[in-house]
Order: structure tokens, then C-alpha cells, then sequence
């Protein structure tokens, strides 16, 4: 039998043996002093609060605080939402885990994307810009981080090879908007595209669930993505024997720097230059109809009736979600 997956769980059911990641837990104690363990359970497609009641102290302790864990147990219609009650859990080792069962994951095919990439970034004619991009394009362990790493938590593209994604659409862009402005130095523009949220490689972690790291809390992804290009500029020196031209390195800081756009939204400096504009407009526009779409996806789940969306809190606005055209 295949896995149960939360959305498909129902009211009344008994679950001999399923795996779970165990997002939340907590020992509490009844009126009576009995100790339970609160829980919530998830996979790609949701959560659902658990109970393990005459629980003890070893078995919470026995449980990382966020991990995967087997379960068996029932399912419960509890104040008109649906509750597990846990007979059994222990923990599960993530080698026996097939992760993409608990995270979500690009509907696209990664490595036709990373080879679609690549063709655009061959357009590319400066040397040193080429002598750089080769140098990231050749850290295997990097490239595969990019490959895998969501474009963030939970507001846009947060999905395995969401940061992929996102970045091939900007190039996308970035080859239609460029060439209309006679100004803009192509070259940068499609370097400082491919390189802007490379710091995210190092800002989330992806392994069990979508959050930040440390190094990501402490310095955050703009300056990550900074430090990197002055690391790769120094590599490219030593292996070239020339000097990386530092208005050129500065300039690729800059896009980096700025592509959020404002102070308030973490840049901290505004963008100044056509291709740092260009490329802080084209990251919000795929930002933005990427969060369309997945509300407007989600709320025909939560709600098919309906022809709006509620409120979404980071678009500040309500959709519209009919489709007229069908």
C-alpha cells in the first residue's frame, strides 16, 4: 500500500504504520497530572495535530525535536478539524525516508532547466564574467545545492528546485527586457541574474524542512551571495594569473546587494544602475505571480465555491480567482 499522505487522511481511520516528520512536540500534563505528548504531524501536503496521551518522559525525550518518526495510531474528528491519536511513535532515521514525500518539489524537470541555463549563460562574451560564472558553475557541491534548494521558506517558489526555477525564469526575462534598452550591458545582466540569490545555497536548509540556518539568520542571503563573488573573483586571479577588475566584481555586489529593491525589504542599497533596476523589478514579478498562483491553487482546494481568495497578508489584496476564459 502507498503512503497515507495528511490530505487524504479521514475522520475514523486507523493507521497501522505510516512515517511522518514530527514538526512540533511538546509534554504537557492533564487536570489529573497525566503526562501527553502534544504533536504536530506533516508531510508535503499538510499538518495535522497529534495526541499521545499516558505518555512519559522517556518517550518524549526519545524524539528529536523535529525529525521523522513511525506512527500508528487513529484518526479523529475533534471540534470540526481532524486530530491523530498516537498509540505508537518512534523515531525513523532520515536515511529511510524518501524526502520528497515530506517536502515539495518543482513540477519541472531540474536537470532540463540547469541545461536551459546553461545555454543562457553561454550568450555571455566577457571574459572575466565567463571566467567567474565557470568558476561556480564547476563547484559540483555548490551546483547541487542550487539544484535542490527552495527560493525560500514560504513566500515564493518554496519548493526543491524552486531557487532553479525562479532564477531560469529572471534569465528568461532578463533576454526579452535587456535588448530594449540599448544601455544595458547584457553581459552583467544575465551574470548578476544567475548570481543573486546564489547566497540562498547557504542561507536555508532543506533537508527536513524549509528554515534558515544560522550563517542565513546572522548574514542573510544578499551578503552571503556578495562574499561568494569576491571569493570566486579571487579564485579566477590565482588561476588566471590576471587581476579580476574590481569595478566589474563591484558591480555584480551591487545587483546582488540591491535586487530586493528597498531598505525595508533587506537591501542595503537601493539599486543604481539599468540592470540592477532591471533585475530588482523582473525578481518581484516572478515573485509575486508565483504567489499568485499558488493561492489562487490553494483556495480553489480550501474553497471551490468561492470566486475570491481571502486576504492574502503579502500581497495585501484578495484575488480574483475564476477563470473566465474556460
Amino acid at each position: 500500500m502507498g503512503k497515507r499522505f495528511i490530505n487524504e487522511l479521514t475522520p475514523g481511520e486507523f493507521i497501522e504504520d505510516e512515517i511522518y516528520c514530527l514538526a512540533q512536540k511538546d509534554l504537557r500534563s492533564t487536570t489529573n497530572g497525566a503526562l501527553y505528548i502534544h504533536a504536530v504531524l506533516a508531510d508535503k501536503t499538510g499538518q495535522v495535530p497529534a495526541r499521545m496521551w499516558q505518555a512519559s518522559e522517556q518517550i518524549y525525550k526519545e524524539l528529536d525535536q523535529k525529525g521523522f518518526v513511525r506512527v500508528k495510531g487513529r484518526t479523529e474528528n475533534y471540534k470540526g478539524s481532524l486530530q491523530f491519536i498516537i498509540e505508537g511513535i518512534r523515531p525513523v532515521s532520515p536515511d529511510e525516508v524518501n524526502i520528497e514525500d515530506f517536502l515539495p518539489h518543482t513540477e519541472k524537470d531540474i536537470d532540463e532547466m540547469f541545461k536551459r541555463m546553461l545555454e543562457i549563460l553561454r550568450k555571455i562574451k566577457n571574459r572575466n564574467l565567463l571566467f567567474l560564472i565557470k568558476e561556480f558553475l564547476s563547484d559540483k557541491d555548490l551546483m547541487e545545492k542550487f539544484k535542490r534548494a527552495p527560493a525560500a521558506v514560504n513566500m515564493h517558489h518554496s519548493y526543491l528546485g524552486g531557487l532553479l526555477e525562479h532564477t531560469l525564469n529572471l534569465l528568461e526575462l532578463a533576454l526579452v527586457i535587456g535588448p530594449k534598452y540599448p544601455q544595458v550591458n547584457m553581459d552583467l545582466l544575465l551574470a548578476g541574474t544567475f548570481l543573486h540569490d546564489i547566497g540562498k545555497t547557504q542561507e536555508l536548509e532543506y533537508d527536513i524542512a524549509f528554515k534558515y540556518s544560522d550563517e542565513g539568520q546572522l548574514i542573510g542571503h544578499l551578503v552571503i551571495g556578495a562574499i561568494m563573488v569576491e571569493q570566486k573573483a579571487r579564485n579566477v586571479q590565482d588561476e588566471t594569473g590576471g587581476v579580476f577588475p574590481q569595478e566589474l566584481m563591484q558591480m555584480l555586489q551591487h545587483i546582488i546587494l540591491s535586487h530586493h529593491g528597498e531598505h525595508e525589504f533587506g537591501s542595503p542599497v537601493l539599486p543604481k544602475t539599468a540592470e540592477a533596476i532591471i533585475l530588482h523589478y523582473i525578481d518581484n514579478l516572478d515573485a509575486k505571480v508565483e504567489q499568485v498562483r499558488t493561492q489562487i491553487e490553494k483556495s480553489q482546494q480550501t474553497d471551490p465555491d468561492s470566486n475570491w481568495t481571502g486576504y492574502i497578508k503579502s500581497l495585501e489584496r484578495t484575488l480574483f480567482k475564476k477563470n473566465i476564459m474556460e
